[in-house]
């Protein structure tokens, strides 16, 4: 029997997460959401004002995307689920409304990031923002056995295929 997937495809913004979850989805069958979307209107006015998120922001929405990560009668075959993820404490808060989810960070050089962000249309984050970002991340440590850290500097479909194959081989962690 195949087991349920909880995926959280991380990093910062203009790493490629929706693109990254995209294709995780389209290859093992499973919802996308993307974690944008769970983020209340006040979230999203303030980083449109350019103006960074505080943790007391953020508390309501990690616990949005670990409700919908656990949410098996909605998602039986399992989701993926786009979202920064940024700090181990967030990612924890994650981890403890979904036990068994997987992380999937998304990691790369800030000039390459920037230069992603500088060249999206329609997006409300925008590439002032990147620093701050960059500022917030605590990249997965070695201690966080359920996070595979991907190199963005690959072309996508490798980027994907990286994903997939750790997602696919490894066992998921107890």
């Amino acid at each position: 029997m195949k087991r349920r997937l909880a995926v959280v495809v991380m990093g910062v913004s203009g790493s490629g997460k929706s693109t990254v979850a995209a294709g995780i989805v389209e290859a093992l069958g499973l919802h996308f959401i993307d974690g944008d979307g769970l983020h209340p209107a006040e979230n999203v006015a303030r980083m449109s004002a350019g103006t960074p998120l505080r943790d007391e922001d953020r508390w309501p929405w990690l616990d949005r995307i670990g409700a919908c990560l656990a949410d098996a009668t909605q998602w039986p075959d399992g989701v993926a689920i786009a979202c920064s993820a940024l700090k181990r404490a967030y990612r924890d808060r994650i981890r403890a409304a979904a036990p068994g989810v997987r992380f999937v960070f998304l990691d790369g050089p800030a000039e390459l990031i920037g230069a992603r962000m500088a060249g999206r249309i329609g997006h409300y984050m925008p590439a002032t923002l990147l620093g701050s970002q960059l500022q917030t991340l605590e990249p997965p440590g070695a201690d966080e056995p359920d996070a595979l850290r991907v190199s963005i500097e690959l072309p996508v479909d490798e980027v994907i295929a990286a994903a997939l194959r750790s997602l696919e081989s490894e066992s998921p962690p107890a």
